[in-house]
């Protein structure tokens, strides 16, 4: 049975309660998942995502270590009991059986007589366990450059093999749990490690700092990976020598000197902290390494330039460690009201103008609501759990075409929370212990009482870790239905614009699946129904149903590019793969980490060149497809960006303003207007445009501490432009309201 998230329904002083609030400071101001690394959005480590620190999004490296780690010491009582087994006379034992020299020779390339000569070795397949692999036998391997051991059942690395000269390792599809061993392959280029699910992206930070020379990783280039772990590592080596110059600072003369040394040990590992909670174990663990290197030299030296010299690259995100302050009335606390912010200098010169059209340089907006509302066990100190996504909710219907919500879902970590821009309440707030939520989309049903009156319901959709679909009545305050939509995460969901019950799902298993919802019956119960199957070379991370023709194609940007799918349902085949691949000559087959379209033609998209967000036109590339399924996009313009190498900062588009808005890895929001680009759309790319804005992070406090810097995840605004918010890496909802234009009377 799923998991049902209880609801907790708020209003007033009540509500506040849910949520602490940060206030701003009054002086002038401040990056990035991953995941990932994830871990895993994240995506970009819990997931973060492993060509980053952010947990994309990340890679789903949310799987619970201690829970996995009794797995493993099961699985090895059993294994035991197998060896024993297999001792007995009688025993036949195949090619599944212990490794021997004639087995190498005939799985060896080139084809010898002699074990030494041996420079590429296939074992994949034959089922064996970790004492297989016998360190004597495997050691005769002199020469031996490339071994292959995927789809066995290793749980480990003996740690003496013997094979110096190594340079490519594949050990896809095991049960490996720990990749310490690995570091006796120095010479290590190439590693694959697909498929090990009790490894996390600490695991693959792990990997890139004891593999100096690694190239590729899964396939994948692995600088990301460096970089990564080159800026936690000068960061981390940083807090260390600091916390022992404070801890040397409080010793007094009479401590002996090695249960000082040793207490000093203990002492980093538990209190240095940097990063999301989903690097906690990489963190921890090149902590505990620092500080032993630092006891060993007496203090006077570390190494920092432990990985290989790489170009400088964005520094991680600085996360301290402060707590929110609360009034004693225990309400959310603004600046200069209960309800309002009052914006710092850095915030109130909202960036430096530099578009071309001035039309959007009027648009003031002011910092109103930072709210601490997804925290884990409600901890004011939790500064630390990623937010993913947010969305709007749809405006009533009967409000007329210039009705606009003011109430937007937020979502990360293990909670689903519904605000209200305006008052910064926390009406709902749905927690699912263990799931960690990375999308969130509404819709609007039409539901049939008992008494045969027809309803119009908001229903809002959330997934993440589990793969589970959760169907949230948010006005009745509780979740009424679930759907086991993927086996591993869902990165990304949408609905359909068109119809209402149809529900695109994107997974980490590189599928997209069409669901009908349904209709829920007396008992707000649905009856999911699946439609397709869309198949994906590499992760969805962003769906963009088109929306010229939103019942025909489905367009996705991925880890391996942009692609799109034909969704027609009077299409016979019920699984399909991608129709067409947008390649963008800047760098093709790069990650497109954000999609969205701008008007009916125009699409945004950002990942697929460096410091840019690329626009583009969807009807002139379409038209000239021809029948390819390769097509170079049509540039309209390109509009400068953050010159980050970090991924999984998703772009949105406000288009009844004509706005792209994307955040960056200082806590900035970019904001484009784009409107005189869509009015003559220009014959040759434009050259790059700057944005009209960038508001500035407004450092809010925190228990006398200023929250210096976050990396904004995702920034989204209303269809009016009356309210945008942000989300960040450091468990900040950040909400800015529109000021009116001069002369306009403020009604808010």
């Amino acid at each position: 049975m799923p998991l049902q998230p209880h609801s907790l329904s708020t209003s007033g002083a009540s509500a506040a309660a849910a949520a602490a609030a940060i206030a701003p400071s009054g002086r002038p101001v401040r990056r990035r998942r991953a995941a990932g690394a994830a871990g895993s959005r994240s995506p970009r480590a819990g997931h973060v995502v492993l060509a980053s620190f952010r947990s994309r999004p990340p890679a789903p490296a949310g799987l619970i270590r201690h829970r996995l780690l009794g797995c493993a010491d099961l699985r090895r009582g059993l294994r035991t009991g197998e060896r024993g087994f297999r001792g007995l006379p009688g025993r036949r034992v195949g090619a599944m059986g212990p490794l021997t020299a004639r087995l190498l020779l005939q799985r060896g390339r080139p084809k010898s007589d002699r074990l030494g000569r041996i420079r590429s070795l296939d074992l994949s397949g034959l089922k064996l366990h970790s004492e297989h692999l016998d360190p004597k036998l495997l050691g005769r391997l002199k020469q031996l450059q490339e071994l292959d051991l995927s789809n066995n059942q290793l749980d480990t690395l003996p740690a003496n093999l013997g094979l110096a000269h190594l340079r490519v390792l594949r050990c896809a599809n095991n049960q490996l749990a720990d990749v310490s061993a690995l570091c006796q392959f120095p010479q290590l280029e190439e590693l694959s490690l697909e498929g090990n699910p009790f490894l996390t992206v600490s695991d693959n930070l792990k990997v890139s700092f004891l593999l100096p020379n690694l190239r590729k990783v899964n396939g994948k280039d692995a600088s990301a990976n460096c970089t990564q772990v080159e800026s936690l590592n000068r960061e981390l080596t940083s807090r260390v020598t600091a916390h022992w110059e404070k801890f040397m600072e409080a010793l007094g003369p009479e401590k002996e000197t090695q249960k000082a040394q040793a207490d000093f040990v203990k002492s980093a590992v538990r209190d240095v902290r940097y990063g999301p909670e989903s690097l906690s174990e990489f963190t921890q663990w090149r902590v505990r390494m620092i500080s032993e290197e630092l006891v060993a030299s007496g203090g006077t030296q570390v190494h920092v330039a432990s990985v290989p010299d790489k170009p400088p690259e964005a520094a991680a995100a600085h996360k301290p460690k402060a707590r929110l302050v609360k009034r004693p009335d225990d309400t959310p606390l603004g600046l200069s009201a209960p309800k309002r912010v009052r914006a710092s200098p850095a915030a109130r010169r909202e960036g430096s103008p530099g578009g071309s059209d001035s039309s959007q340089a009027a648009l003031k907006l002011e910092p109103l609501h930072f709210l601490q509302c997804h925290s884990k066990n409600n901890s004011p100190k939790d500064l630390e759990t990623q937010l993913w996504a947010c969305a709007f909710e749809p405006a009533p219907e009967e409000g007329g075409s210039g009705a606009t919500s003011q109430t937007v879902a937020t979502c990360g970590g293990e909670a689903v929370c519904v605000i209200d821009c305006q008052t910064g309440i926390v009406l709902h707030k749905y927690k699912a212990p263990g799931e960690e939520f990375f999308s969130v989309a509404w819709t609007t049903l039409t539901v049939v009482t008992q008494a045969g009156h027809k309803k119009r319901w908001n229903v809002l959709a959330a997934a993440g870790l589990r793969g589970l679909v959760r169907l949230l009545h948010v006005r009745a305050g509780f979740c009424c239905g679930a759907i086991r939509a993927h086996k591993k995460a869902i990165a990304t969901l949408c609905f359909s614009p068109t119809r209402e019950t149809h529900l695109f799902t994107a997974s980490y298993d590189k599928r997209i699946i069409l669901w009908d919802i349904g209709v829920p019956n007396h008992d707000y119960e649905f009856q999911a129904s699946q439609l397709l199957t869309l198949d994906a070379a590499s992760i969805p991370l962003r769906l963009c149903p088109v929306p010229s023709c939103p019942d025909a194609y489905l367009l996705a940007g991925c880890e391996g590019g942009c692609c799109c799918w034909d969704v027609r349902l009077d299409q016979p085949q019920k699984r399909r793969a991608c129709e067409v691949e947008f390649v963008f000559s800047e760098a093709p087959g790069r990650r497109v980490d954000g999609l969205a379209f701008v008007n009916e033609d125009v699409v945004a998209s950002k990942g697929n060149s460096p410091g840019t967000i690329c626009l583009w036109s969807w009807s002139q590339t379409w038209g000239g497809r021809g029948s390819r399924s390769s097509v170079a996009v049509v540039v309209l313009a390109w509009l400068q960006w953050s010159s980050t190498n970090l991924a999984y900062f998703s772009l949105s588009t406000c288009p009844d303003e004509a706005a792209v808005l994307c955040g960056d890895e200082e806590g900035n929001v970019w904001l484009y207007d784009v409107r005189q680009l869509l009015r003559q759309p220009p014959a040759q790319p434009a050259p790059t445009q700057a944005p009209t804005q960038v508001l500035r992070w407004p450092q809010p406090w925190a228990l006398g501490q200023a929250v210096s810097k976050t990396m904004v995840n995702t920034v989204v605004a209303d269809p009016t432009f009356s309210y945008l918010t942000a989300l960040t890496d450091s468990n900040i909802v950040a909400i800015w309201r529109s000021r009116p234009h001069p002369g306009t009377p403020d009604t808010a």
